[in-house]
């Protein structure tokens, strides 16, 4: 793949060691990973291959042993964080959408939505105005007076897919997005990912092991004891 500039996603020689001497597991064993601004890349692997301590080292939620990550035009680890306020980058620069969508419940739509900006420092106006934006760009915006327990679970996961963007993140990470829906749920929540990442410019990892998407991919990063290999996906266009 030809050089980002620093932009997107870049991992380095990532490593990850839970524990010391005798009893010392390496999760992560030098992982390189690039996603370009844009892209939505497939990560996939068996049950204990180190798909969620990278996700989780990528959110800035564990640190790493070693190696190096960019975020966006931002460095963030380089054998020690380099970022001071791992909250505010969490909250900033990356979304995360995930398996249950955890919207507030005594929160209506809109506002579930806006929160993030607002704890962002932005007027209540300002941040209401991009939820709407959002929620208009993925055809909930009828939706937006609604509570959580009033909305579908596809509805349910295009909120959650609007609240990871609302601060404009350049990284969003996916953690099986799409496993309680069925096909067709599916297949529109990927979409709507590949639409908003080539929109927004966003760089976006799907950890999945969801057969249905899967060859909507035109990139896969396969993990196994704790490395990962690329290969082209079949990139399927939707039906």
């Amino acid at each position: 793949m030809a050089d980002m500039l620093g932009k997107g996603i870049r991992i380095e020689g990532l490593h990850k060691r839970y524990g010391k001497g005798d009893t010392a597991v390496d999760a992560l064993k030098g992982v390189d990973m690039q996603v370009a601004p844009g892209e939505t890349v497939g990560l996939i692997g068996p049950s204990g291959s180190g798909k969620s301590t990278l996700l989780k080292c990528l959110g800035a939620v564990i640190e790493p042993t070693a190696g190096r990550m960019t975020l966006g035009e931002d460095l963030i680890y380089d054998d020690g964080w380099k970022i001071p306020d791992l909250r505010a980058l969490r909250r900033d620069k990356i979304g995360f959408v995930f398996q249950a969508p955890y919207l507030i419940p005594f929160l209506d739509v809109t506002d579930n939505v806006a929160l993030l900006p607002m704890l962002a420092g932005r007027s209540n106006a300002e941040s209401r105005k991009r939820a709407l934006e959002l929620l208009e760009a993925l055809d909930v915006a009828h939706r937006a007076k609604a509570m959580p327990s009033q909305l579908s679970g596809g509805e349910q996961q295009r909120i959650s897919i609007a609240r990871a963007l609302v601060n404009r993140p350049p990284v969003i990470l996916a953690d099986e997005p799409t496993a309680p829906l069925d096909s067709e749920r599916a297949l529109a929540v990927i979409r709507i990912l590949n639409q908003m990442a080539r929109q927004y410019e966003t760089a976006i990892i799907v950890v999945t092991h969801d057969e249905k998407i899967i060859p909507t991919f035109k990139r896969i990063y396969h993990i196994r004891d704790g490395k990962t290999e690329e290969e082209a996906g079949e990139g399927r266009a939707f039906e």
